[in-house]
């Protein structure tokens, strides 16, 4: 319970890479400091349809909780305590092939997964043997690494999401705190004093602040912080929020272009990170092709689960679960999302903005708050459009669509310039010529229109190829600064 917190450093490692032109001269001394090891199986029935994930890149990085060497001085026990490693932390981040955005996909430890037969791994010596891991149903997610190591996680990864893992990246404890503290710290904001039940006074202030790496790496592995009520998915949301700060302090205080902050950051990831698939030249790359990536279009996504079994196990809700992952790999739109090209089947449309005045919309309020659609009913009157009616919905929704039929394309595209990161969705037989479905991803009050006349680049997507997310998603976007 006390040694969580390791993963973000290899999603940073890529991060803080984004359009630099100062790693070539790191490039010898960071790939020597990789660890080797075997954990990628490229070849695999249970990835879907792997030729439309060409130029796709999908990184599983994994923190574990040894408490070797000097993992055993910053807070996390000894191997006295317990032995070996497990992965207490799992996430997927997605690239996709136009480098558009990206997508961090965190996994419960708890997830309930059925382990498939495994080769036998010591993760102190970073090797597999010839003994094999017996297959079981109805275990723990993290079981796969502690018993199965880097090869068994990424078989087991692949088959929960149909991604192809090209890259592999483990870390733990040390130089954690060191990175932090590379880069001068990084700002966290609590509306409430965090206190943990074993590690004690996380962040005893209240509002924004910067914290040093010692305070940090408490923040992201606090796991008994009574007011959250949550459990690991409390700390998964801390640790997205965390990544966010990171992300905007890292592209803020131009680390990238900082010869000597940037190789001390970089030093300390590679000196405790084991990896497959993973050099300075594919960091570098990669980095390049993100260099126009803004946090807008960062969204972290936790995977939903529906309450606990017998055992303890987070059941995973396999439906949902497969929604996701299909929206990831067909770069449909998520909740939160905004600042992105992405790349659909769907056509691309450049059409004038018309007078708002011109444009009749209906209403419906999905985001589960009983005064949102009323108070946007009444900004966008003010805003000159004509409002039909204000209704509920039928459940909530994570996204906020525009729902138009084809006839009505450009007052549907004058009323989304509004709203930041809808989603036009084009519908062959409404009930209204145009509905505005207020999701759980809307935040503040409409903005004003473009002017009539001005050209509106938007992207429609068909009703039929709308991913129906759950509308429940838990899910945190980079660029969102709100303080929690």
């Amino acid at each position: 319970m006390r040694a969580v917190g390791r993963f973000f450093v290899a999603f940073v490692s890529v991060v803080v890479l984004f359009g630099t032109g100062a790693l070539w001269m790191f490039k010898s001394h960071t790939d020597r400091s990789f660890t080797q090891v075997s954990a990628l199986e490229e070849v695999s029935p249970d990835i879907v349809a792997p030729e439309t994930q060409l130029g796709d890149e999908n990184f599983l990085i994994v923190g574990t909780d040894s408490r070797a060497g000097a993992n055993g001085e910053v807070g996390a026990g000894t191997e006295a305590d317990v032995e070996g490693a497990r992965s207490d932390v799992m996430m997927v981040v997605h690239i996709p092939s136009d480098r558009s955005r990206v997508v961090v996909v965190n996994f419960p430890r708890d997830l309930e997964i059925d382990r498939p037969t495994c080769k036998s791994w010591d993760n102190s010596a970073a090797v597999y043997s010839d003994q094999e891991v017996s297959p079981e149903d109805q275990v723990k997610l993290n079981s796969a690494y502690q018993l199965g190591g880097p090869k068994c996680l990424v078989r087991v990864i692949q088959r929960l999401t149909g991604l192809r893992i090209g890259h592999f990246v483990g870390t733990d404890f040390a130089g954690f705190e060191k990175m932090v503290d590379t880069i001068g710290g990084v700002e966290l904001c609590t509306t409430e004093p965090l206190i943990d039940g074993e590690l004690g006074p996380v962040l005893e202030q209240t509002g924004r602040q910067i914290v040093s790496g010692s305070v940090a790496l408490n923040y992201v592995r606090a796991r008994t912080i009574e007011s959250e009520g949550t459990g690991d998915y409390g700390r998964i949301k801390r640790q997205q929020l965390f990544l966010s700060s990171l992300l905007r302090s890292v592209l803020s205080q131009k680390v990238l272009l900082d010869p000597q902050r940037l190789n001390g950051f970089i030093a300390a990831f590679t000196e405790n990170t084991f990896v497959e698939k993973v050099t300075t030249t594919d960091l570098f790359t990669l980095a390049t092709s993100l260099r126009n990536v803004a946090p807008g279009a960062v969204t972290f996504i936790t995977v939903p689960t529906s309450g606990t079994s017998e055992f303890g196990n987070e059941i995973p809700r396999v439906r949902d679960i497969a929604t996701i992952f299909q929206a990831i790999r067909t770069s449909a739109p998520l909740p939160g999302e905004s600042n992105t090209a992405k790349k659909f089947n769907d056509r691309v449309d450049y059409l004038d903005a018309v007078e708002p005045g011109t444009v009749s919309v209906s209403i419906s309020n999905a985001s589960g708050n009983s005064n949102t659609g009323q108070d946007v009913g009444e900004s966008l009157a003010d805003l000159g459009f004509g409002v039909s009616g204000i209704s509920g919905y039928s459940g909530t929704s994570a996204r906020t669509l525009v729902r138009f039929a084809p006839e009505y394309e450009a007052e549907a595209l004058t009323l989304a310039s509004t709203l930041p990161g809808a989603v036009l969705v084009r519908v062959s037989e409404p009930e209204v010529p145009i509905e505005l479905v207020i999701g759980s991803d809307f935040l503040g009050q409409p903005k004003s229109p473009a002017k009539p006349g001005t050209v509106i680049r938007a992207t429609i997507v068909d009703e039929e190829t709308a991913n129906d997310l759950p509308p429940d998603l838990s899910y945190t976007n980079a660029a969102d600064e709100t303080c929690a």
